[in-house]
């Protein structure tokens, strides 16, 4: 849309003419005085400050509160009832020779260019006035209306020249930087960046703190830009529903948040919050709705893979199990997403599938994609609260947060049952049979869980896999598995195997046609030496036992109704199984 181009006050050849500084629609000039215009209108205080004003000496000698009010355009006049001309945020530029005589009349000119909607009055000294008029400062004052005097000639058309520069060079400015962000949010969504990297991008472009939810009030990613990251997450759940906003976007300026809603096909799952106490302008929200598609978007491409809440969940406990980050971060994180780890009993639970999962990495990671999934569901089902992770390939790791001085084995019982009950449902992708549930010490803070997860991963490493002999295990559960487990590096321990095995071993990896003889002693043993029992148990006839016995009898050099042959064996046993479960 084009506009008359502002005139030279000093020709005086046009009363009234004015320079466009905004779009049409929303912002154009048909709007309301009172309409919110973008960043790349100047205020009058920045407006007072371009060379071509600084040059007549400016002073402001009334409403100083208003000068940051933004200005739509300039316009210079010099005819008295000016006012019915404009349309809202106009800074008035005049000699104001043609104003009123009568103090009624100015006082009334101030009045009418208030409620017409006018930025602010800018007169020129030397015309009309050498000094401005009480009653035209004392009106600008009771009405707000920024009221500027100049001391020196200006030409206005120069003033007019530079405002529109300065739009011109915002609007230029604006546009390259919607086009980084365009690329960058573009660059994002074709690398398959997680939520966390959309957040930390945000954050970064907008110089602000922000943080992803859930609808749960739950923090799922966050990026604090150089603010404390405590004072950031505390409290967040209750701090974050009080805010409520009536859109999917919108500001609540009683606490500085702007929020965005995030989903995708009318089901959305989360909220993005960007915390400006300084308000937010059009490109904040550009670059919020940008961020929040992003994160949409990222989730749908990728939904088969492992919850949101899940990663941020692993993480948490990754970084728990290896000391890279501080406790006091770690307390912090964990209580944005709703566990509290000050005050509270800990116990550091873990599901190890046994056996581990195997084949191509997809298939090991989806298998235990879906039991970290199931282990949560758990956690729920048994009215629990904690952090529910994966810790190594085939392990999920499970921090509890219960009230001082409970009574744990039954939260536990609840726990081990609930997922059994999913197993047995056919929900779970696991078996009955298929997971061990070890347990840590229960410890005070989360300053000692780490030492707690470390036992849990050492019992789950030595208990015995199969059908469980109890619902979960501790270390005193484990007797002499869990001091074979401790010992499984030493040098010692495995010369002992394999002087004990060794042999045995031998036979049956070179008798490939014959039957395995080292499941049929382990069978033996773990049947108190009861040959019916054992016959049953490896689903053979007596004398088919009875010919394998002399078989192991003759390979080994030992007599297996000697006690002592027996208890030795059956320790070598155990330490096989701690062997081959060693990481190394």
């Amino acid at each position: 849309m084009s506009r008359p181009p502002a005139a030279d006050a000093a020709s005086q050849n046009e009363p009234v003419t004015d320079l466009w500084l905004g779009p049409s629609g929303a912002d154009g000039p048909g709007n309301a005085g009172g309409a919110d215009l973008s960043g790349w209108h100047p205020t009058v205080r920045e407006v007072l400050a371009l060379p071509a004003v600084l040059a007549g000496d400016p002073h402001v000698v009334a409403g100083a509160a208003g000068l940051d009010v933004r200005v739509r355009w300039t316009h210079s006049a010099e005819v008295a009832d000016v006012a019915r001309l404009l349309r809202g945020r106009e800074l008035l530029l005049t000699t104001g020779v043609l104003l009123p005589a009568d103090d009624d009349g100015l006082s009334s000119y101030v009045t009418d260019l208030a409620e017409a909607g006018a930025a602010g009055l800018v007169v020129e000294m030397g015309r009309r006035f050498d000094r401005l008029p009480q009653v035209l400062v004392d009106a600008a004052n009771r009405v707000g209306l920024p009221l500027v005097a100049l001391s020196q000639e200006v030409r206005f058309a120069h003033v007019a020249e530079q405002v529109a520069a300065q739009v011109l060079d915002r609007q230029l400015s604006e546009l390259l930087a919607s086009d980084r962000m365009h690329q960058t949010f573009t660059d994002l969504t074709v690398e398959g960046a997680p939520p966390t990297e959309v957040v930390r991008r945000v954050a970064q472009m907008s110089g602000r703190p922000v943080v992803l939810e859930n609808l749960a009030h739950q923090v799922l990613a966050y990026d604090a830009a150089g603010a404390d990251t405590t004072a950031l997450l505390h409290d967040w759940e209750a701090r974050s529903r009080s805010v409520r906003v009536p859109d999917r976007t919108g500001y609540d300026p009683g606490v500085g948040w702007f929020v965005t809603a995030v989903g995708a096909r009318g089901q959305d799952w989360g909220r993005l919050v960007l915390l400006s106490a300084d308000g937010v302008n059009a490109r904040d929200e550009v670059l919020m709705e940008r961020g929040a598609a992003t994160v949409a978007l990222s989730r749908l491409v990728e939904r088969d893979r492992e919850s949101l809440e899940r990663q941020t969940h692993r993480t948490l406990l990754q970084d728990l199990l290896t000391a890279s980050a501080a406790v006091a971060d770690v307390t912090v994180r964990a209580r944005a997403l709703g566990v509290s780890l000050e005050g509270r009993a800990l116990v550091a639970v873990v599901f190890r599938l046994t056996p581990a999962p195997s084949g191509p990495v997809l298939v090991v990671q989806e298998r235990l994609r879906d039991f970290t999934e199931d282990v949560a569901a758990a956690v729920r089902d048994a009215h629990s609260v904690a952090v529910v992770g994966g810790i190594d390939d085939s392990s999920i790791g499970v921090l509890l947060s219960l009230p001082l001085r409970s009574n744990v084995d039954p939260v536990l019982d609840r726990l081990s049952d609930a997922l059994s009950a999913r197993a047995a449902s056919g929900r779970s992708p696991a078996g009955t049979d298929d997971w061990v549930m070890a347990v840590g010490s229960v410890v005070p803070s989360a300053r000692d869980a780490r030492r707690a997860f470390l036992e849990a991963m050492q019992v789950a490493d030595a208990a015995p896999t199969g059908a469980p002999a109890y619902r979960f295990y501790r270390l005193p559960d484990v007797r002499l598995r869990g001091l074979l487990h401790l010992l499984r590096d030493d040098d010692r321990l495995q010369t002992y195997v394999e002087r004990e095995l060794g042999p045995l071993l031998a036979h049956d990896s070179a008798d490939r046609k014959g039957a395995d003889l080292v499941p049929v002693l382990r069978t033996y043993l773990e049947c108190g030496r009861n040959k019916s029992a054992a016959a049953d148990a490896a689903h053979l006839s007596r004398p088919s036992l009875y010919e394998r016995l002399e078989r192991i009898e003759a390979v080994l050099g030992v007599d297996l109704d000697d006690v002592e042959s027996c208890v030795s064996l059956h320790v070598a046993l155990l330490a096989l199984d701690a062997l081959r479960r060693s990481p190394s």
